[in-house]
């Protein structure tokens, strides 16, 4: 472990040189990714030089227990008393900051609430979910963007897509992906009787150019004049835009914006979607293997969390014992930190598992 944290350090050393100098900062693209690199290894680093204090003072205190003066041994022993724990302590945060992060934590992602079974009652239960996500989102500071809105006939939403972006987005969302049941007396129902319904969410990174792997040359761009109401900007000017994918058929299109750049711009992102969406079965299956999580197609099997009313609580079932029923009150409100904090952790120890397996 050592080894490999002086070599973590030695990279360290080498960006803040890199980062400092004029050729680098010049390269807007290469600065923000060295910046990057420099960031997440910051933590590490701090917890190296940290843990090295700790394991000199250590060294120190062994040396004088071999003193002749009583006093000095008595000294040293009450110190290694209290470095030896915390040094076993500081090894454990040590080898959690180590675990490779998954490459696409840092996205932003594109979130998509469904309604399942349920009827009615599910698109009620897809607003709640979409109320307590925003609520979510505004407490972590995170920007969010409506790609797609399907309202339900009596309230909530069949189906709605968000763009989410901030800092670690898909880090700390992608847990959130699965199939969520809810246990309530629906507003629709006379009799006051329970029922259960789902909703699922879809938690997917946003993709870039290069990570969808898409060629320019395969992309053909139209323009063509926007229809609908806007005033005299209508059926004057070419603004709109519309996008095919040449090697999938794939079209998008868009005359939201005023302007032909920026409905370039949206055109684009949304064919990036629809091209995820193909990509989304394969994506699913390899998060799956990691996480142990299906989406799944929205029944009430297969969940990850139940939302019961009745009990005022909420059971994430891919936690055990204690660390898995949360205060419904608080969650529905958006108080979803701890929830995920607990899968974090679950999801460490798995990693650590494993890497001790190998």
């Amino acid at each position: 472990m050592l080894d490999k944290l002086e070599a973590i350090k030695d990279r360290y050393i080498y960006l803040e040189e890199q980062l400092a100098d004029p050729e680098i900062i010049a390269d807007m693209k290469r600065y923000t990714k060295l910046s990057k690199e420099y960031k997440d290894l910051k933590p590490i680093v701090d917890a190296y030089e940290a843990y090295a204090l700790v394991m000199g003072n250590i060294e120190t205190s062994r040396e004088m227990l071999k003193e002749s003066d009583p006093d000095m041994r008595e000294m040293a022993q009450m110190e290694l008393d209290e470095l030896l724990p915390k040094k076993a302590e500081m090894e454990e945060e040590i080898k959690v900051l180590l675990i490779p992060k998954d490459p696409e934590d840092s996205k932003d992602v594109i979130f998509e609430i469904r309604s399942g079974t349920g009827g009615d009652e599910a698109s009620l239960f897809a607003g709640d979910l979409y109320r307590m996500y925003t609520r979510f989102f505004d407490a972590k500071g995170y920007r969010v963007e409506t790609v797609s809105i399907n309202e339900g006939t009596v309230g909530g939403y069949n189906k709605i897509v968000l763009e989410v972006s901030g800092e670690d987005v898909y880090g700390t969302l992608k847990f959130e992906s699965g199939a969520h049941r809810v246990q309530r007396i629906p507003q629709t129902e006379s009799q006051g009787r329970v029922h259960t319904s789902a909703a699922t969410a879809v938690v997917m990174p946003k993709l870039e150019m290069e990570d969808v792997d898409i060629n320019k040359a395969d992309l053909k761009i139209d323009t063509y004049r926007s229809s609908g109401a806007g005033g005299q900007h209508v059926n004057k000017t070419e603004s709109a835009v519309r996008i095919t994918h040449l090697p999938t058929g794939i079209v998008s299109e868009s005359q939201d914006g005023r302007s032909q750049i920026k409905n370039r711009e949206i055109a684009l992102q949304r064919l990036y979607v629809k091209i995820m969406e193909v990509q989304r079965e394969q994506f699913e299956s390899e998060q799956a293997a990691k996480r142990k999580s299906l989406v799944g197609s929205g029944d009430r099997a297969g969940k990850i969390r139940t939302y019961n009313y009745p009990q005022n609580r909420v059971t994430d079932h891919r936690l055990e014992g204690e660390h898995k029923n949360f205060n419904l009150q608080q969650v529905i409100e958006g108080d979803i930190e701890p929830i995920i904090e607990q899968l974090k952790l679950a999801e460490n120890a798995e990693k650590m598992k494993a890497g001790a397996m190998e």
